[in-house]
């Protein structure tokens, strides 16, 4: 892996260490369960107990917790560093295999849903990860990737070539996070704006798998 990667990899346990740092465990996690609740509906994303889920890039509270009842994995390469977290415990999701590697070195299953939420501009290989998602999706099955996009062009170029994101090492706007997933196969059913920013938007793209 990179330097620039593992200098990221550092930079999000620590963003992780003090952002939960003062929050209670429990306040948090229910704070968490409503929000993930909330992106659903407004993603208009409806997933059923029988469908299979991967959440790539899961972080210590990703949507692997909204889903108690679904056979899920959860991918991510900081998932033994995330154990020293009190916010975080394995066993209290015995529906979820867990999976402690870098997206694109992980042998994965098939998934009706593959959920990657702020988590694709942090992998060490872009394109070998998006190909690594999009093989893991069944066939009519759906991607949900949420995105930071850059909104200019200029800005875009300057923080590719400066470390002005270090805890970002891929910098692109919506229209290439589109092409990347359209030339693979896949066909955006929907583009939902979630934040918006001066730099960036954050959106989620919702893809389906032809």
């Amino acid at each position: 892996m990179s330097l620039k990667w593992k200098i990221a990899q550092s930079l999000e346990i620590r963003w992780w260490q003090r952002y939960l740092k003062s929050k209670s465990p429990k306040e948090y996690l229910s704070w968490k369960r409503n929000y993930w609740k909330d992106f659903l509906q407004k993603i208009k994303v409806e997933v059923d107990e029988n469908s299979s889920i991967l959440d790539a890039g899961c972080g210590p509270a990703g949507i692997f917790i909204y889903f108690p009842k679904n056979e899920v994995s959860a991918l991510d390469p900081l998932l033994d560093q995330y154990a020293s977290l009190p916010h975080f415990s394995k066993a209290d999701y015995k529906n979820v295999d867990f999976i402690s590697a870098p997206l694109e070195d992980a042998d994965l299953k098939k998934y009706d849903y593959v959920f990657c939420l702020n988590a694709i501009n942090h992998v060490a290989d872009l394109d070998s990860s998006i190909d690594k998602i999009v093989d893991s999706i069944k066939p009519g099955g759906k991607l949900i990737l949420s995105i930071d996009a850059h909104n200019f062009k200029g800005l875009k170029h300057i923080f590719r070539l400066l470390p002005g994101d270090a805890l970002h090492p891929h910098q692109y706007d919506k229209q290439e996070y589109q092409t990347m997933l359209t030339t693979r196969g896949l066909q955006i059913k929907n583009e939902v704006l979630i934040k918006h920013e001066f730099i960036f938007d954050y959106w989620a793209l919702v893809a389906k798998k032809i």
